[in-house]
């Protein structure tokens, strides 16, 4: 892990009151270099960590998840995929764009899309996460 990704990692952990661990810090660090949503096991193969424990992976995703640091994507895969909750709300995550094709997604953290009212034909909306799909740039040349 780079010194400067280290840095920013422990900043984090601090300012949401964590302990600072390995795990905690590859885990973070995995996430913060990735441009889209990444699965457990992504995480644990980006994460640098030798042989790291799928528990350890997953304790410590929830960890950051009950901390606001991390959030689940639902994404159209039957994989949990997991990003870095700083560009979304409680309330509104960012869309996300899946290719049809080879499965990739990507985050559109700088695409607005207007939320939906609060009450909704008598449902009570609490979260709102945009799913948009296509073909990415790569498999459209295919």
């Amino acid at each position: 892990m780079k010194k400067e990704d280290s840095k920013n990692c422990k900043i984090i952990l601090k300012n949401s009151l964590l302990s600072i661990t390995k795990p905690r810090l590859a885990v973070l660090s995995a996430l913060l270099k990735a441009a889209r949503p990444l699965s457990q096991k992504q995480i644990s193969v980006k994460s640098g960590l030798k042989n790291p424990d799928k528990t350890t992976i997953y304790r410590t995703l929830e960890t950051l998840i009950k901390a606001g640091i991390v959030h689940r994507v639902n994404l159209t895969t039957k994989q949990q995929h997991f990003e870095l909750a700083a560009n979304c709300s409680e309330s509104q995550c960012h869309p996300h764009l899946t290719c049809n094709s080879c499965g990739e997604t990507f985050c559109l953290t700088n695409l607005s899309v207007p939320k939906v009212k609060k009450h909704f034909n008598g449902f009570i909306i609490s979260h709102q996460q945009v799913q948009l799909e296509g073909l990415c740039s790569d498999c459209k040349k295919k």
